[in-house]
């Protein structure tokens, strides 16, 4: 990539002013077979090769496409194979939402809203069919898809899918939480970008079959064709994976983990040989322990080792994800059962074997991030104690 990096430079200055040709030609011309050919050959100049296989399976008389979803330009490389429409639905409304390709509706409330008007757009035979992504998030498409929503499947009873596949050189395809743009300068900075689309036959609606089973149907066969996993992660879970490493990533015990040897506390010297991974599980072992005395270190650290997160681990542990037997010093914990639920009964345990000099949580707003978090450990626990009395 160093050694490219030169060449790949000058064609990125080089195709922006291309690309802002193509974007002109592509306004002042109509939608047509003759602007389509020539935005085509123009987007070759960019690095952008689209190979299309199985035209003939391409119906006119099909309202609605389903695809999956990989990059931002996944619409504009489709339109440039038939006509076709694609709602905006995550972007917000204005010339860079019609700059992009998408089409605007105008409706910005509920999603039975968006559904009726998407009914009526495909209820007159002079528009253009929908291209829809039931995905709804982008991925690199190597390892499966994401479950499809319903709600594109509740427009019409008959769907065609697409089969579609991108492969480039030296940089990956999509990477989670990447903007457009950025996404628009790699592929401007690599030497190509191959498309590949495959039309599948159309794919009716069962007698009385739900729109959920029908979404269903469609993901199975796009995965078969693409050879990937169907799986049952949706947008949502992949919003919520990336707010978790965007979390993570700001934690203040992850950053007081990360921070030079001098300024970190005394730790015990670990054995020669021993990995740094292992003792930086250890340290986090301890942090956790710290906060947690009662759990013990092994299921510390089994957690950790899935997590290599100390935030996530507490979380776990105070929620009973995690199953454990609580230590305790008093003579009555001995008899106690295993944690299983979901209600925390470790820190039930805590709160229930507490002796009386236990101090109380602090009413000051304390300077260090650990001292809150052990103050917020404090209150959780009475908080425990008070919705079991």
């Amino acid at each position: 990539l160093l050694l490219y990096a030169p060449v790949g430079l000058c064609l990125l200055v080089l195709r922006l002013f291309i690309g802002v040709h193509v974007f002109l030609v592509s306004c002042a011309l109509p939608d047509s077979l003759l602007r389509r050919l020539i935005v085509r050959v123009m987007c070759s100049v960019l690095g952008l090769f689209v190979r299309e296989s199985d035209p003939r399976l391409r119906e006119g008389s099909v309202r609605v496409f389903i695809s999956n979803h990989l990059t931002h330009f996944d619409h504009n490389i489709i339109s440039l194979l038939t006509s076709c429409n694609t709602p905006a639905l995550n972007s917000a409304p204005g010339f860079i939402c019609w700059s992009r390709g998408f089409m605007e509706l105008g409706v910005t409330g509920s999603r039975a809203e968006l559904v009726d008007s998407l009914k009526a757009y495909s209820s007159h035979r002079g528009n253009p069919p929908l291209l829809l992504f039931p995905e709804e998030a982008a991925t690199n498409g190597r390892a499966g898809l994401l479950r499809f929503s319903s709600w594109p499947f509740s427009i019409v009873d008959m769907v065609q899918p697409v089969a579609l596949q991108v492969q480039r050189p030296l940089v990956t395809v999509s990477v989670a939480d990447s903007s457009w743009i950025t996404e628009l300068l790699w592929t401007f900075f690599v030497p190509f970008t191959v498309y590949q689309v495959r039309w599948l036959p159309s794919v009716p609606r069962h007698v009385e079959e739900p729109s959920e089973d029908f979404a269903l149907r469609v993901q199975e066969l796009l995965a078969m064709e693409l050879g990937v996993v169907s799986t049952r992660l949706t947008a949502a879970d992949k919003t919520e994976h990336m707010k978790r490493l965007r979390h993570t990533s700001r934690l203040p015990f992850a950053s007081a983990s990360r921070q030079p040897q001098a300024a970190r506390p005394r730790t015990p010297s670990h054995p020669a040989g021993a990995a740094p991974e292992d003792v930086w599980i250890t340290a986090m072992v301890q942090q956790v322990k710290e906060v947690l005395p009662y759990v013990p270190l092994e299921a510390i650290r089994m957690d950790l080792a899935q997590t290599n997160c100390v935030d996530t681990t507490i979380a776990n542990l105070l929620e009973g994800r995690v199953p454990y037997f609580p230590e305790s010093n008093e003579a009555g914990t001995d008899s106690l059962a295993p944690s299983t639920s979901q209600a925390a009964a470790a820190a039930g345990v805590q709160g229930s074997v507490a002796v009386p000099s236990s101090k109380p949580a602090t009413k000051q707003f304390a300077k260090s991030p650990v001292e809150r978090h052990l103050s917020l450990q404090e209150r959780k626990r009475a908080l425990y104690d008070y919705a079991r009395r």
